[in-house]
């Protein structure tokens, strides 16, 4: 009985490694090529990418590479195109699946598109490298519908390419989905021309869940900006463009130099887009203002504006040239130097420079200096 039952077992074990056999040696082998094409792929990606090793280890969890035919093409379309080394490791990257899309067939028609509206090289590598989820989706059936209806709702061409040089990732957003945002801006008492303006200006906007919407008009009427109003889309805009937690780091930095809740709120509602500057521009200008230019902490509160100008490029440039008229006793001490920092550029030269720099050639160097001490006690 017992070598009944064992030669049953030794019969039984043959047999079922008999069958198992051919499953263990397919299990192997395409283990096998597995580890071939997660070695192809880390190689190339390194290699021919340029990405580094860390990047394309992230990106094989991904894609596997075949066969570098397709990947090659693909990448020759790109630096046809004006994608740079670091660029095309970057799209590739953030996307690892385009090395494997048609170049002909799928990359090419959507990047001939966009440089059919005009965005080339190096503009365009840059856009796409930032979301390269526009290359990903479908060009008939995403792309084209979402220009379609932007160009419809905006108008005018101009508006248009102005919408996507500000947010070109509008493109793959769901048409329906754009249009539904709009219609509830609307429901709320947003007029339509305010709506077609704030997606020119912040077409980011269009990516907020539908609550924000809810949740932001509630708070500008709570501060007296109302839906119907000519500065709602910017303080709207303003607002949607930072979360709270930054809003209040913001309010903190201004609040450091001593303005009030109270100040703010009105320096908002004349001018929403002054918080829009980063905490580490609006800490340069306050010092800068305060204690360079004797400007003020009321100035500043009723001018917001002056939170929106460039330091380097107007303001010091334009207090210098207003040291040198008052050393000169050309202008008074009296001069408004905050008028004289908001005003165009065309106003400010035929009001302090262009009448003056003949006579007074130190003018010209004054008008580029990256370097202001201070007016001190010459105001």
């Amino acid at each position: 009985m017992f070598r009944f039952f064992s030669k049953l077992l030794l019969n039984h074990t043959i047999i079922s490694f008999k069958a198992c056999y051919p499953r263990y040696i397919s299990s192997l082998n395409s283990a096998s090529r597995s580890n071939d094409q997660q070695h192809l792929t880390l190689n190339y990606l390194t290699n021919s990418c340029g990405m580094s090793l860390g990047m394309a280890a992230s990106a094989c969890k991904f894609v596997r590479i075949k066969s570098t035919d397709k990947a090659d093409l693909v990448l020759q379309l790109l630096r046809a195109k004006g994608f740079t080394q670091s660029q095309i490791a970057c799209l590739i990257s953030r996307r690892p699946q385009l090395i494997l899309l048609d170049p002909d067939k799928i990359l090419r028609p959507k990047i001939e598109y966009f440089e059919s509206l005009g965005f080339l090289a190096p503009w365009l590598p840059r856009a796409l490298c930032a979301d390269p989820r526009i290359l990903a989706a479908s060009l008939k059936n995403r792309i084209l519908p979402n220009a379609y209806f932007l160009r419809g709702f905006l108008e005018t061409e101009e508006n248009f390419i102005l919408s996507l040089k500000r947010c070109f990732s509008v493109l793959w957003l769901d048409t329906e989905l754009m249009m539904s945002k709009i219609c509830t801006l609307c429901a709320f008492g947003v007029p339509v021309p305010s709506i077609r303006r704030l997606v020119v200006l912040h077409p980011k906007f269009l990516f907020l869940g539908f609550d924000s919407y809810e949740e932001k008009v509630g708070e500008l009427k709570e501060i007296g900006i109302e839906p119907m109003s000519k500065t709602f889309i910017y303080a709207f805009s303003s607002m949607s463009s930072m979360g709270h937690s930054k809003w209040e780091r913001k309010k903190n930095v201004l609040m450091s130099f001593g303005w009030s809740e109270r100040d703010i709120l009105r320096a908002f509602r004349a001018q929403p887009l002054f918080m829009t500057a980063s905490e580490k521009k609006m800490k340069q200008l306050m010092e800068f203002y305060l204690t360079k230019a004797c400007l003020q902490l009321s100035d500043l509160v009723r001018s917001p504006f002056l939170f929106m100008i460039s330091l380097e490029r107007i303001v010091i440039p334009r207090c210098t040239v207003l040291e040198v008229l008052l050393l000169k006793g050309l202008i008074k001490k009296d001069v408004n130097v905050v008028s004289a920092l908001t005003v165009s550029k065309k106003r400010f030269e035929k009001k302090f420079f262009a009448y003056f720099k003949q006579d007074y050639p130190e003018l010209i160097q004054a008008y580029q200096a990256k370097i202001f001490r201070g007016f001190g006690n010459k105001m």
